[in-house]
Parts: C-alpha cells; sequence; structure tokens
C-alpha cells in the first residue's frame, strides 16, 4: 500500500520562500495540502513562487527581512492570524554568509551571521511555539549545509554560524520532544540554486579556472555525479514535517548524493 505524505489542515511558515529550495518546499508543501506562509524579503520573488502553487488564494505571502528580529513576532502573529489553524511546521531557511577564510573575517561578519540565523530562529521559534504546543504537534526544520559535519573551505564565517544553529536545533529537539514537536536539520550539497551560481564564479577566480572547470570538478567530488535540484532536498523536508515521521527527531540528515565523508 502506497504512504502519501498528507499535510492536511497544518499551517506551515516555510523562509527563503522566494528562490531555491525555500521556494520548491512551500510548493511540495502545499501540493502535499498545508496552508503555507511564504516568507522572504522579496515580495515579487515570493508572488512567483506563489503563482506555482496549488490553490494559491488559500496562501499568503510575508515580506520580512528576518534580519530586523524586533519585528518577525508581530508580522508572523498577524498572519498566522489568517491561516485556518496555528502554525506547527516552521522551515528556518536564510541565505549563507559571504564566503571567505574565517582567519581573515571581521567581527561584523560573525555578528551579522549569528543575527541572520540564530537570533532570527530564535525569533521566529518565539512566534510561533505556543501553538505548537497548543495543537501537541510542531515540525521544526533547518536548512543548514553539509559543513555541520565537515568544515567547507573558504566558507569559514558559515561553517561557525551553520554549526551554532545545528546545536540549537539539538538543544530544542531535547526540550521540545515531550510536547510532540521535533526539531531537525537538513544538509544540502551541492544543489543547483543561486547560492551554488554565486560560490562556483567565487571558486573560479579564486583558483583560476573557468566555471565549467569548477561544475566539473565539484561533480566529480560527488558519488551520484550530479548536483541536486531544489525540489529533492524540498521532498526530504516535507516528510520531515510530516506525521510520518514523528519519532525523527534531533537529526542532521544530508542531502548530498554520498558527497559528505563521514556517517
Amino acid at each position: 500500500m502506497a504512504v502519501e505524505i498528507d499535510l492536511t489542515g497544518k499551517t506551515a511558515l516555510v523562509c527563503g520562500a522566494s528562490r531555491g529550495i525555500g521556494a520548491q518546499t512551500a510548493i511540495a508543501m502545499a501540493e502535499a495540502g498545508a496552508q503555507v506562509i511564504l516568507v522572504a524579503r522579496s515580495e515579487d520573488g515570493l508572488k512567483g513562487t506563489l503563482q506555482k502553487m496549488p490553490n494559491s488564494e488559500k496562501h499568503q505571502c510575508l515580506s520580512l527581512d528576518i534580519t530586523k528580529t524586533s519585528e518577525i513576532a508581530g508580522s508572523v502573529k498577524s498572519a498566522a492570524a489568517n491561516c485556518e489553524a496555528p502554525v506547527s511546521i516552521l522551515l528556518c531557511n536564510s541565505g549563507g554568509p559571504k564566503a571567505g577564510p574565517l582567519s581573515e573575517a571581521d567581527t561584523d561578519q560573525l555578528a551579522t551571521g549569528f543575527q541572520a540565523h540564530v537570533l532570527a530562529n530564535q525569533a521566529l521559534l518565539e512566534a510561533v511555539l505556543p501553538g505548537m504546543k497548543s495543537l501537541e504537534y510542531g515540525r521544526i526544520i533547518t536548512v543548514l549545509s553539509t559543513s555541520v559535519k565537515i568544515p567547507i573551505p573558504n566558507l569559514g564565517v558559515s561553517n561557525v554560524i551553520r554549526g551554532a544553529v545545528a546545536n540549537w536545533a539539538k538543544t530544542l529537539s531535547m526540550e521540545l520532544a515531550s510536547s510532540g514537536i521535533t526539531v531537525n536539520n537538513v544538509l544540502p550539497g551541492y544543489t543547483e540554486t543561486e547560492r551554488l551560481d554565486v560560490l562556483v564564479e567565487a571558486a573560479a577566480g579564486r583558483m583560476g579556472k573557468t566555471e565549467e572547470e569548477i561544475v566539473a570538478l565539484w561533480k566529480s567530488k560527488v558519488p551520484a555525479g550530479r548536483f541536486a535540484d531544489p525540489s529533492e532536498t524540498a521532498a526530504a523536508i516535507t516528510f520531515l514535517a510530516s506525521p510520518l515521521a514523528g519519532y525523527i527527531n534531533g537529526v542532521n540528515l544530508p542531502v548530498d548524493g554520498g558527497r559528505t565523508g563521514s556517517l
């Protein structure tokens, strides 16, 4: 008998929903029956995602800069008030910090990264946790990086911040499990997004190679021999958001084609 992911009756708050993995996740969750609040800074990008979602009139866009943490609670609660049910699914998904060696980063870069990821996630949590507890159902999922397992060269600040978020999530997974709330991290590998395009361009300039050569080099490091489509990562996230994943809690799930050299 086929088992399908069913999010009917659930409200999902999806950050970074204007493009890439966030956009594909919003679409996937809508297809599974969830009512979705799409969050990102770009209102035009959010509208573009919304047009691709089934029953688009059911969902709503929330243009929000999550680095402004003082604005998160009011904005999220206002949007959630227009939904059929409290938010029970939270996808924390923010763009990675600027590439470069950690030894050449200044303290402002670390502070900005901490604000955009750890503090923003905490503010989002504060806004939705009461509703999750009232439902005795919650799914908190972060989109991080395989650097959580093995630091990635030239992504120094990102390595530090992603590690902090991973431990934020693991701590919550132990604190909230008895309330029916799970907290998990998804670790994408090379995924065909705008972020990857930026990293390829930077690597080509740094290494004196063409972008095509960088792409070929990176694909050669993946046992699957290719980059991921964002929809593949979205499928993993949507599963973790579902009742089917109720006993999966506090894990780091790589979606990387087998590239990461550790279990």
